[in-house]
């Protein structure tokens, strides 16, 4: 399966709207708690685009110059 850049922006922010909508409800958590559920939420992105192929040419080209 072929995926181009815009694509794969597409399926990293997919989940942006719910969490933009979170319920502001819930009690805060604990620092440890909040680290521990972002640590989480990041496994859960990765293993989500782990599922895609990316050929090298999808990577946008960087230029570094010095000025």
């Amino acid at each position: 399966m072929k995926v181009t850049r815009r694509q794969a922006l597409i399926l990293a922010s997919a989940g942006a709207p719910a969490l933009a909508q979170a319920p502001a409800s819930n009690p805060p958590a604990s620092p440890d708690e909040e680290l521990r559920r972002a640590r989480e939420q990041v496994a859960r992105a990765a293993e989500a685009l782990e599922q895609y192929e990316l050929p090298m040419s999808t990577e946008p080209a960087f230029v570094f110059k010095a000025t």
